[in-house]
């Protein structure tokens, strides 16, 4: 007999069949390869916005710009800390750390901002989807209405009502992920796998239930590994993947969806490696992406930028 966590996830016979053609339909060869060199597309090499001013971010593993606070960056670390995120502001200043009510901190990876369930609300995604060992039987990306933060405002700190837990499990087992999506213009989340020799990306289409696990669809896979971020500025047209080694660049056309728009050849943007960087943010304007580093070695957490130069060519 089942336990109760267990039914839950289980699939109605005419549900699985779907479920099974989809992952069959989509378990194609990647479309294109990354043996291109730097490409020239309007971004500077990288400058320093300022240090991480609060000691308590130590191993930063998400990042995203808010839409909603000017200048206004929202960090959270990675596992081993409580549920919560930090503000800070465009040069690393500490304004605050606010507490997700009800939420769990497991292996929170990613996170992202965007809309949801109530028209013109800004929300937190947070995204505790890390599994080194692939054993996790669910992942969850929890969801906040993002609060008013000011650049300017002393370090505060807050508790966030209203935490909504999406729970999701793959369609083909445990995986380790690190990459949360956020469409802005359909409201589908994107997850992109992080170790396989070319991972995995799987999508959860708008509106995800809140009431019951429910199962991710798989939308192909990508000639990338150890990809550690991503990210989808505000116009929903362009999307960043992060890995170790370097950043690229997807245009997503008129009309696509947003895995869809991973399967086209990216473009490799400026990217200096940092201590065990595994964030990536663009800003509100899409004009600049940000990363972040981890404190390792004796080495501060730094706050990084890329600023578009000129208009992209070709």
């Amino acid at each position: 007999m089942p336990s109760p966590s267990t039914r839950r996830t289980l699939l109605p016979p005419l549900v699985f069949a779907a479920t099974l053609l989809a992952a069959l339909s989509c378990r194609e060869q990647p479309r294109f390869t990354l043996d291109h060199p730097l490409a020239d597309v309007g971004f500077g090499q990288r400058q320093t916005a300022g240090l991480l001013a609060c000691d308590a971010i130590d191993e930063a593993s998400g990042l995203a710009a808010s839409r909603m606070n000017a200048d206004v960056f929202w960090i959270h670390n990675d596992s081993g800390d409580s549920p919560r995120v930090f503000a800070v502001g465009p040069k690393g200043e500490h304004l605050g750390a606010y507490t997700l009510l009800g939420a769990k901190a497991v292996d929170w990876e990613d996170m992202a901002v965007g809309p949801g369930p109530v028209p013109g609300r800004e929300y937190l995604y947070l995204a505790d989807i890390g599994d080194n060992n692939a054993k996790h039987a669910s992942v969850t990306v929890y969801r906040v209405p993002e609060p008013v933060v000011r650049a300017d405002q002393e370090p505060v700190e807050s508790a966030l009502s209203g935490v909504e837990a999406l729970r999701m499990v793959y369609p083909d087992g445990p995986r380790d992920a690190e990459t949360l999506l956020v469409d802005p213009l359909t409201r589908d989340l994107v997850i992109v796998s992080k170790r396989e020799p070319t991972v995995h990306v799987y999508r959860a289409a708008y509106p995800q239930p809140v009431d019951s696990v429910f199962t991710l669809q798989p939308c192909g896979e990508l000639p990338l590994t150890m990809v550690t971020a991503g990210d989808v500025n505000a116009a929903g047209d362009a999307v960043l993947l992060k890995t170790y080694e370097g950043i690229y660049l997807f245009r997503r056309s008129a009309g696509q969806r947003l895995d869809e728009a991973l399967q086209a050849p990216p473009l490799r943007l400026p990217y200096s490696p940092e201590p065990q960087g595994e964030a990536v943010a663009w800003s509100a304007d899409g004009e600049t992406y940000y990363t972040v580093s981890e404190e390792r070695d004796g080495i501060p957490a730094f706050l990084f930028y890329y600023s578009r130069k000129a208009e992209p060519q070709g």
